[in-house]
């Protein structure tokens, strides 16, 4: 039997966007689904019908703010209305902080920060008005402590944290519910396609990223966790540690980071 529920996820075209659509396709939701790469996501819309969802892709370059408007009222006008928002589009980077040109801090807060905030306040108001929803948002263990060579990424990630903890707060009795997703180490392109200091893309996999969990299996523990309303959900391996010695041990911490490997 569809499922009446509907969900929009961002950066869908691959990682962990791409396995988390795969898994509410087997829900049964109707998918909305967005990235850069068309080819990519009509590959995606394929296997999600396949599995038994209706699927609708709306491509979009999320460093675009200007159109941003037009795409999500695209969006909400496909089934009508979203009950569930995924906002997982994300760039990182790999350049130390003088290095790095302010084009290249501004596209990074553009598409991880300023579009899902954005988004968020056009899709609000029809949440609400239909009696609640979900927001779930990826950040990044980055977004819980600075990094090295992550100097506008850890700091799009700990906006995106504050906004939308404070959305959480300001709209819960009209019955939204927003869940913050925090990876760690998950096995995706996101190195590969992270920015360096001029702009261009990194272009090889980390050894760490390479390593780390499967987007699948992180897929699994993420719609779980979306589909509970869980406020936050940790995904990863042993370098989820850094988090609790963040809180913990905070001068520990800030040593461990500046020893620790850059990849």
């Amino acid at each position: 039997m569809q499922n009446s529920k509907t969900i929009w996820i961002t950066g869908a075209s691959s990682g962990i966007g791409e396995a988390c659509a795969y898994q509410f396709a087997k829900e049964r939701f109707n998918l909305i689904l967005t990235a850069t790469r068309v080819d990519k996501l009509q590959e995606v819309q394929c296997t999600c019908v396949n599995l038994g969802a209706r699927c609708v892709i709306i491509p979009y370059d999320l460093s675009d703010l200007e159109n941003i408007d037009e795409l999500t009222d695209n969006a909400l006008a496909a089934f009508g209305k979203i009950d569930t928002l995924f906002l997982n589009a994300g760039i990182s980077q790999r350049s130390k902080t003088l290095d790095t040109s302010f084009s290249v801090d501004e596209k990074i807060m553009n598409v991880n920060f300023f579009a899902p905030v954005k988004i968020t306040k056009r899709i609000l108001p029809s949440m609400i008005e239909n009696g609640g929803g979900t927001i779930a948002v990826t950040s990044s263990i980055s977004g819980k402590f600075g990094f090295p060579l992550r100097s506008a990424y850890a700091s799009s990630k700990f906006a995106v944290y504050g906004f939308f903890e404070t959305v959480h707060a300001e709209y819960y009795d009209n019955n939204i519910r927003v869940v913050i997703v925090c990876p760690g180490r998950i096995k995706t392109n996101i190195s590969y396609n992270a920015l360096e200091a001029d702009g261009s893309k990194h272009a090889k996999m980390d050894e760490g990223q390479n390593s780390g969990m499967s987007a699948e299996k992180a897929a699994k523990k993420i719609v779980k966790a979306i589909i509970k309303q869980k406020p936050e959900v940790l995904v990863g391996g042993k370098e989820l540690l850094m988090v609790y010695i963040k809180r913990f041990l905070p001068g520990l911490s800030r040593k461990m980071v500046r020893r620790v490997s850059s990849t």
